[in-house]
């Protein structure tokens, strides 16, 4: 019997899907410049189907990708050309909260959005908040180790996942960490996060739930240019504050994001939004000395929050920002490289002399408490050459972050769009000592096989599994 008629032996009739139509909502993700056409994709409802789906490919050598929903931006989760796509949406049950252990126990297909809304009548939520967090799911999270707006004070992805039970590319099913906030031995469900897929499928995965905080100060401050909003964020962090979240947009993130959801923003160069949050008491202290920070730092105008309703609204506008950008070209490519919070300034200086030398539009919104950059390159792909121009101008983004001391993302993944420039942070020696770990674990190289990995040391696959 061949691999597909043994997969449509293990699902029901509507759980397998090979049809070109039914095939083309998942020949990309989010990085929509790429396509490929899987030669199946799965629908599992139980981790059992899951498990047996990912030991037939093994013994039947196909590759094979695990999907949530689509969001990844670099390309992570473009199926492999003849492999299987595993879409998990549909393994979406919060499996158990306990509020007093303070955890959530979930299946990867559960949103993000939605383990807070379950653990909001326990005054809990999870910290982790992607711009797409309404429609992300934890699956996806942990394979792309996701942070979101306020990572700078509580962390990425891996600081907030306890436990997982995963499927290894041969079929083996482990379990990963434990309930408790102290692990004992090595941290190897820390390691499997932001794997990217390439060390197997997660099955179950233990969330860290927090206290929601008791106040919120937000604050949105206009600057007369992008640099000068930059190093702002130097002057709040020396300062010795420590706010939830910092984010910068420049004008054309701001048009777009008016254009989008009207959410009320300032004409300006650049908006720096700040949001402290924790006990109230706290709260008012730390917003005393920010005002005075921003007002030394050259803001042209400030706002602060005076209700949930005008926090929302400030949120709304961020969280919108790279969809929204839509509206101001046909195509765009999302870059998230990181630089030290120290040389902002320097680096968006630098990526407004590349844009003009490029000549295209490069939208900026980001994460600017951990200097977690978003430039969204504009360009129109039915122009002759308009793509690569924009790969090209992304690419040297991508290496200016390097070059400052910062790193090729900060939650994208490498995925297939970044891993050409792997060399550019990683010695020989670095990329070897990955694709040993890679081996070791997966020999037959089926797990988002050509993610990543630039192709250093092929191993037994020459040519295949790095393709």
């Amino acid at each position: 019997m061949g691999f597909l008629e043994e997969l449509k032996a293990l699902f029901p009739p509507g759980r397998v899907l090979t049809r070109e139509a039914e095939l083309a909502p998942y020949e990309s993700d989010a990085l929509t410049a790429y396509r490929k056409r899987p030669l199946a994709v799965v629908l599992p409802e139980r981790k059992a189907e899951v498990v047996e789906a990912v030991r037939l490919c093994h013994r039947h050598g196909v590759p094979f990708v695990a999907r949530g929903s689509g969001t990844s931006l670099s390309g992570g989760s473009l199926p492999v050309e003849g492999g299987l796509v595993i879409a998990l949406n549909r393994m979406n049950r919060i499996l158990r909260l306990d509020p007093r252990a303070r955890i959530a126990v979930v299946e990867p297909g559960v949103v993000n959005l939605e383990v807070s809304r379950a653990a909001a009548p326990y005054g809990l939520y999870y910290a982790p908040d992607p711009s797409s967090q309404p429609i992300s799911t934890i699956g996806g999270n942990v394979a792309f180790n996701s942070g979101g707006a306020h990572c700078l004070k509580y962390g990425m992805t891996a600081g907030h996942v306890l436990a997982l039970e995963v499927v290894t590319p041969e079929g083996e099913v482990v379990r990963l960490g434990g309930e408790s906030l102290e692990g004992v031995g090595p941290d190897l469900h820390g390691f499997f996060v932001g794997t990217e897929g390439l060390l197997g499928v997660a099955l179950e995965i233990t969330l860290r739930l927090l206290p929601k905080p008791e106040a919120y100060h937000t604050l949105l401050a206009a600057y007369g240019s992008l640099e000068a909003a930059g190093n702002a964020v130097s002057q709040v962090i020396r300062s010795g504050l420590l706010p939830g979240a910092m984010e910068i947009m420049d004008r054309l993130a701001i048009e777009a994001a008016e254009a989008a959801v009207k959410a009320g923003y300032p004409q300006a160069e650049a908006l720096l939004i700040v949001e402290l949050e924790g006990p109230k008491e706290e709260v008012e202290e730390e917003a005393k000395l920010l005002a005075q920070v921003i007002q030394e730092s050259g803001a042209t105008e400030v706002r602060i929050a005076q209700s949930e309703a005008e926090r929302q609204a400030i949120w709304k506008g961020r969280k919108a920002a790279f969809s929204a950008v839509g509206r101001l070209s046909p195509d765009y490519i999302v870059q998230d490289g990181v630089v030290p919070r120290s040389r902002l300034g320097e680096a968006l200086k630098e990526i407004g002399r590349l844009s003009q030398e490029y000549g295209l539009r490069v939208a900026n919104v980001f994460h600017a408490g951990d200097g977690n950059l978003h430039p969204l390159v504009l360009y129109d792909g039915k122009k002759p050459g308009e793509l690569e121009r924009a790969e090209e101008l992304a690419g040297e983004i991508l290496k200016l972050c390097v070059r400052l001391g910062g790193s090729l993302t900060g939650e994208h993944g490498i995925g297939v769009e970044k891993k050409g420039y792997m060399p550019e942070m990683f010695a020989t020696e670095d990329l070897l000592a990955m694709e040993r770990v890679k081996e070791a674990l997966d020999p037959k190289g089926l797990a988002n096989r050509g993610k990543v990995l630039p192709g250093y040391g092929q191993g037994p696959h020459p040519g295949e599994v790095y393709a």
